[in-house]
C-alpha cells in the first residue's frame, strides 16, 4: 500500500497529440517515457523519485497496453543490471532510484554498463536529493557520470522541459551508444504545470522479438581485452558522438543579450533559483526574460567546449552557478577557458557558498556581488532585501532557535517501532549499555531523543554488516537492527548470511511493519497485504533460517511491551552461541490508518455502530514524572497546567491525535511508576443498549459522586 495513490492521475497517461497534459512533475516523466517508446521500465523507491515508483504501478494497465514490461526491483543494483536488455538489442529502457545512495547501491552494474555500451537508449532517471531537506550523505551524482563516462542531463524545472530532456536522453544513448543519466531534483519532480501532449508510442522493438532471436556480442561484455578497449571507445567514439548531438540538438540553452560584457553560466536545476534572484535585481521577469547573458547548461556533462567559448569570448567575466561541492564544473570550465586562451574572469565559489543548497537568498547574495563588481547594479541593489530591512526594526531580533526549541524527527504518533526502542532504553538498567548498529530506515529515528540509541550506520540493510567486527568474546553483545524492506534490499545476504558464515554470536533486530515505510509504504515480499501484480507474505522467519540461523524469535505485537522485553533480555543473556535474529511485527501505522480511516468514516455515515479506543490520564493520579513521555516520546503525549492549585508541576495529557495503540500505557507500567492512565471507548451510531448501560453508568456514578459529597460536607464542620 504506497503511500499515496495516482489512480486517477494516471488516466491523464492516455492524452494523445495535440492535448494540454497539466500534472505534477514525476507524473510527466511517466508521460514522457510513454511517448518515448520505451520497452521497459524498473527501479526502486527513495525520494524524491518514490512517486514516479508509485505511478508506475498505478498504471501498469496502460503500461501492459503498450508492451511495457514494468518491474519492483528489489534494490538498485537489481534495477542497474536491468537495462542489460539495451546491451545487445535496440531495447529502450528506463530505471529510477534515489541519488546519491541509489547510485552508490547500483555503482557495480551501472560501471559494466557503461563500459560495454548499449544498443538501446538507456535511461536512467536519479532524483538528486541534495540540499532541500534531505535525509542522506550530501553529494552529487556528477562525480559517478564523470567516472563512468555517462552523459548527465539536469533540464531546467519545468514539465515542457523535463519531458524534451526524457526524449532527448534516449535519443542521445542512441546516439552515442552510452547510458545517460537524467537528474531530477526534488522541485523538479514535484513542480506542476503544462505542456502539449504527444501520442503515446508502442516499442519499436518489443522484449519478446529479443527472446525469439537472440543476439550476442561478445566485444560488449567486459572482460580483457575487450574492457580495455572500452575505454578508448569512450574517449575516441561515443564522447564525439556525443557531442556532436548535443550540439545539433541544442540540448543546452542561451537566454539574454549576447553582446553583453559579463555573463552567468548556470546548470538547468538551478535556473528558476537564479531567475528569481535575477527577478528580485530587477534583471528577469516572471517569464524568464534576462537583462543578463545566460548559457543554461541543461547538459551537466560532458560539457561543450565551443559552446562555453563562444558564450565567453569578448566577455569581461563570467559567474558560474554549480550548487554542491567540489567544483567540478567551475575546474573543467577554467581549463577549457584557459587552454583556449579566452580572457575571461571566471567567478564561482568566490562568490557563492563553497558548498550547500543554493537556494534563492544564497543565490542572490552571490549574484547581487558579481553584478555590483562589474557595475551592473548598485550597492544597495545587490544586497539581499531582506538584509536591507532588518536594520531598519526599532529592536534587533534575535534568532528562531534563541526562542524556539529544536524539535528532532521522530516516530509518528502509534508508530509500532517505538515500543522497541522503549524496551531497549527500560532493558539498559538491567544488562547496561550495548553497542548497536543502526540502519537506514524509520528507526533510525531511535537515535535522536528521547531514546538515544545507534552508534553507526553504513547503508540500507547494512545494520548488521556494521556490527561485523564486534563479534569477540565479550560480557555484552552488539545489537544490530534493520527493517523488513532493508532486509530484503541487502541485510539478508549482507548480514544474516554474512553473520552465520562467520559465527557471529550478535543479535540483530529486524523490524517488520509489512512495508517499506521509510520510502512510502510500498509494498515488500513479506507485506501482509494481497497484491495483485507481486508475490507477498513471504516470511522473514523463513528467509533467516534458510541461511542457516537457528535463534530465530518472532514478537507478534511490538506494543506488548512486556513480551519485547523478555524477548530481547532472552537473545542477550542466553548461553547458546551463534547468530540471534529477533523479529518485531506490527503494521506501519501510517499504512493501518490510511486503510482504516476511510473504512471508519464509511460505516458512520452509514449508520452503523463504530468503536474506537483512546487513552487519557486521570490529572488528580498523575504525580509529573512524565515517563510515559521520556520512554515513548510519543507526538500525542504533551504537558498541560495541573488542576490542582497546590501543585506546580504539569500534568502529562493525550491529544486528540491517539490512535490508541496503549503503548504510553504500557510504559508506565513496565516503568513501575504510573497507574493514571485509563482507556476509553468513543462510540459512534451507539445501539439502545449502549445508551442505557450509559444512562446506567451515569446514574451510579452520579449517586456515589453526590454521596461522597455529603460526607465530605459533613466533616467539614
Amino acid at each position: 500500500m504506497a503511500e499515496r495513490s495516482f489512480k486517477e492521475e494516471v488516466k491523464k497517461l492516455r492524452l494523445g497529440a495535440g492535448e494540454v497534459f497539466a500534472g505534477e512533475g514525476i507524473l510527466a516523466v511517466t508521460k514522457a517515457l510513454l511517448e518515448s517508446g520505451v520497452a521497459y521500465v524498473a527501479g526502486y523507491q527513495g525520494s524524491p523519485i518514490s512517486h514516479l515508483m508509485d505511478v508506475l504501478a498505478d498504471a501498469q494497465d496502460i503500461l501492459a497496453e503498450q508492451g511495457i514490461r514494468f518491474e519492483n526491483s528489489a534494490s538498485e543494483a537489481t534495477a542497474a543490471a536491468t537495462l542489460a536488455a539495451s546491451v545487445n538489442y535496440p531495447l529502450r529502457g528506463a530505471i529510477t532510484f534515489k541519488a546519491t545512495v541509489g547510485t552508490n547501491v547500483a555503482s557495480d552494474a551501472l560501471a559494466n554498463l557503461a563500459s560495454g555500451g548499449v544498443t538501446g537508449g538507456a535511461l536512467i532517471i536519479v532524483g538528486e536529493d541534495y540540499g532541500e531537506g534531505s535525509s542522506i550523505m550530501q553529494e552529487r551524482s556528477h562525480a559517478f557520470a564523470m567516472k563512468s563516462q555517462l552523459w548527465l542531463l539536469d533540464p531546467r524545472p519545468n514539465l515542457p522541459s523535463i519531458v524534451q530532456a526524457v526524449k532527448d536522453g534516449f535519443d542521445l544513448s542512441e546516439a552515442s551508444h552510452t547510458p545517460v543519466m537524467l537528474q531530477l531534483r526534488i522541485r523538479s519532480c514535484h513542480v506542476h504545470g503544462q505542456f502539449i501532449a504527444a501520442d503515446n508510442v508502442a516499442p519499436s522493438f518489443t522484449l519478446a522479438q529479443a527472446m525469439e532471436n537472440p543476439q550476442r556480442d561478445v566485444s560488449r561484455i567486459v572482460l580483457p581485452p575487450a574492457s580495455f578497449l572500452h575505454e578508448q571507445e569512450k574517449v575516441t567514439q561515443r564522447w564525439p558522438d556525443a557531442v556532436r548531438f548535443i550540439t545539433e540538438r541544442g540540448l543546452n540553452e542561451f537566454f539574454g543579450d549576447e553582446a553583453d560584457d559579463i555573463g552567468i553560466v548556470v546548470q538547468g536545476g538551478c535556473y528558476n533559483t537564479l531567475i528569481r534572484a535575477l527577478g528580485q535585481l530587477g534583471l528577469a521577469d516572471v517569464y524568464g526574460d534576462s537583462r543578463v547573458a545566460l548559457y543554461v547548461m541543461n547538459v551537466a556533462y560532458p560539457l561543450i567546449d565551443a559552446e562555453l567559448l563562444r558564450f565567453c569570448s569578448g566577455k569581461r567575466a563570467v559567474l558560474l552557478v554549480e550548487e554542491g561541492q567540489p567544483n567540478f564544473v567551475e575546474q573543467n570550465i577554467a581549463s577549457i577557458l584557459r587552454a583556449a586562451g579566452c580572457q575571461a574572469a571566471l567567478h564561482g565559489k568566490d562568490l557563492l557558498p563553497v558548498a550547500g543548497e543554493y537556494t534563492t537568498s544564497a543565490v542572490l547574495k552571490g549574484v547581487g556581488s558579481f553584478l555590483q563588481t562589474y557595475g551592473r547594479v548598485e550597492v544597495q541593489a545587490a544586497v539581499p532585501t531582506v538584509h536591507r530591512v532588518i536594520p531598519l526594526l526599532a529592536q534587533p531580533q534575535q534568532p528562531l532557535g534563541d526562542n524556539v526549541h529544536g524539535r528532532p524527527p521522530s516516530f509518528c504518533t502509534g508508530c509500532p517501532e517505538r515500543p522497541i526502542f522503549t524496551a531497549v532504553k527500560l532493558l539498559e538498567r538491567e544488562l547496561g549499555e550495548h553497542h548497536i548498529s543502526a540502519d537506514i530506515g524509520c528507526h533510525l529515528f531511535s537515535i535522536l531523543p528521547p531514546f538515544n540509541l545507534g552508534n553507526t550506520t553504513m547503508g540500507y540493510g547494512l545494520g548488521a554488516a556494521g556490527a561485523a567486527a564486534l563479534n569477540v568474546p565479550s560480557g555484552k553483545r552488539a545489537i544490530s537492527v534493520m527493517g523488513d524492506g532493508g532486509f530484503w534490499h541487502n541485510g539478508l545476504t549482507s548480514g544474516i548470511a554474512n553473520a552465520v558464515f562467520n559465527r557471529s554470536d550478535n543479535l540483530t533486530i529486524v523490524v517488520d511493519n509489512s512495508y517499506t515505510a521509510a520510502t512510502g509504504g510500498q509494498d515488500i515480499l513479506s507485506s501482509t497485504a494481497h497484491n495483485d501484480t507481486r508475490v507477498t507474505n513471504q516470511a522473514i522467519e523463513k528467509a533467516a533460517r534458510g541461511v542457516g540461523v537457528q535463534w530465530v524469535k518472532v514478537v507478534t505485537r511490538t506494543y506488548d511491551l512486556k513480551a519485547m522485553i523478555a524477548t530481547l533480555r532472552e537473545a542477550l543473556t542466553t548461553p547458546e552461541r551463534g547468530p540471534k535474529v529477533l523479529i518485531a511485527q506490527s503494521e506501519c501505522m501510517l499504512n493501518l490508518q490510511r486503510r482504516e480511516k476511510p473504512l471508519v468514516r464509511a460505516s458512520i455515515a452509514a449508520g452503523q455502530r463504530v468503536v474506537r479506543e483512546r487513552f487519557g490520564i486521570d490529572p488528580d493520579t498523575c504525580t509529573g514524572d512524565h515517563s510515559c513521555i521520556r520512554l515513548s516520546g510519543c507526538p500525542s503525549l504533551s504537558i498541560r497546567t495541573n488542576p490542582d492549585a497546590l501543585r506546580l508541576d504539569p500534568v502529562a495529557t493525550v491529544l486528540d491525535s491517539c490512535v490508541g495503540c496503549g503503548l504510553c500505557g504500557e510504559v508506565a507500567h513496565a516503568a513501575v511508576l504510573c497507574p493514571s492512565f485509563y482507556r476509553a471507548e468513543i462510540v459512534s451510531n451507539p445501539s439502545r443498549w449502549d445508551r442505557l448501560r450509559q444512562r446506567v453508568r451515569g446514574a451510579l456514578i452520579g449517586h456515589l459522586q453526590a454521596r461522597d459529597q455529603r460526607r465530605r460536607d459533613r466533616h467539614a464542620f
